[in-house]
């Protein structure tokens, strides 16, 4: 099983954070974005960008866990926690090189995306269809046509 992760597409991206809401939605009953496994970042002035867990090959946010509350699932990637095991240290926060952990504010456990069982609801309900779960292969596909567009006028005159 190829493993397929939430990619953003920031020209259709608004910012709107309907997927945060969503999410909290689904995963927590309330409409709280600091109870969302995805966040929306905003880089000034034009740059709005969705990001959830890119499920690593090698997480360190697993290795950063001395609890042991963290684990990967080797078919899917995605991560999963055991909250008996999670003490609120934050490790994973830290060690999470996109920062797409996040503390639950009330359970002190960790936060973070396990695409709702392959279904994840934010791609599901973003309104400009700004999300999608792919492969890393479909990623680097569009990435590649996306540059021979941009290129190809420069070429041919």
């Amino acid at each position: 099983m190829q493993r397929k992760f939430i990619v953003a597409d920031s020209e259709e991206c608004t910012g709107c954070r309907i997927c945060e809401y969503v999410c909290s939605a689904v995963k927590e009953n309330g409409f709280n974005p600091l109870l969302s496994r995805i966040r929306t970042m905003r880089i000034e002035p034009t740059l709005n960008l969705s990001i959830a867990c890119r499920l690593c090959e090698d997480p360190t946010c697993v290795k950063a866990c001395p609890k042991k509350a963290l684990s990967k699932n080797e078919e899917t990637g995605v991560i999963k926690l055991d909250q008996e095991k999670c003490n609120g240290c934050a490790w994973c926060i830290e060690a999470c090189e996109f920062g797409v952990i996040a503390l639950h504010p009330t359970k002190k456990t960790m936060l973070v995306c396990d695409l709702c069982d392959g279904d994840p609801k934010c791609v599901l309900y973003c309104p400009k269809d700004a999300l999608s779960l792919k492969t890393p292969e479909e990623i680097s596909q569009k990435t590649r046509k996306k540059a021979i567009r941009t290129l190809v006028p420069q070429v041919t005159g």
